[in-house]
């Protein structure tokens, strides 16, 4: 029989910061903390749901998301979402972004001389 061993909140706090490329200082700053107490809470099983709350809105995510983290989850999502090029998905761009940027640079030049052409009729009157 499997024994599950209890999560390590503050080891999840540590890899949800490195992987937001997130350095202690900064998240520290963000909840007015200083960055010793960070690596406190980081080698911390257990963090005060106060804490969580702050870091999580911080890190961007939920208190949840913290509490269940799991790297072998999110190499798994990764080689679930990645497809090679032999795949029948097209992840690639299907216009070209140039074209579309020339076409609206070309609706907006059009519209404005419709409203030189509206302004000048007016004057004229």
């Amino acid at each position: 029989m499997e024994t599950q061993k209890p999560k390590h909140i503050g080891r999840n706090i540590s890899r949800i910061r490195e992987m937001r490329d997130m350095k202690q200082e900064a998240l520290a700053t963000a909840i007015g903390v200083s960055q010793q107490t960070i690596s406190n809470i980081e080698n911390s099983e257990n963090v005060d749901d106060e804490k969580l709350i702050e870091i999580a809105k911080v890190l961007g995510v939920s208190v949840e998301a913290i509490r269940n983290f799991s790297e072998d989850v999110v190499f798994q999502i990764i080689g679930n979402t990645y497809h090679d090029q032999s795949s029948s998905l097209n992840y690639t761009c299907t216009f070209n972004p140039l074209e579309k940027v020339i076409e609206l640079y070309e609706r907006l030049v059009q519209v404005e001389k419709e409203k030189n052409g509206y302004l000048e009729r007016l004057l004229e009157k």
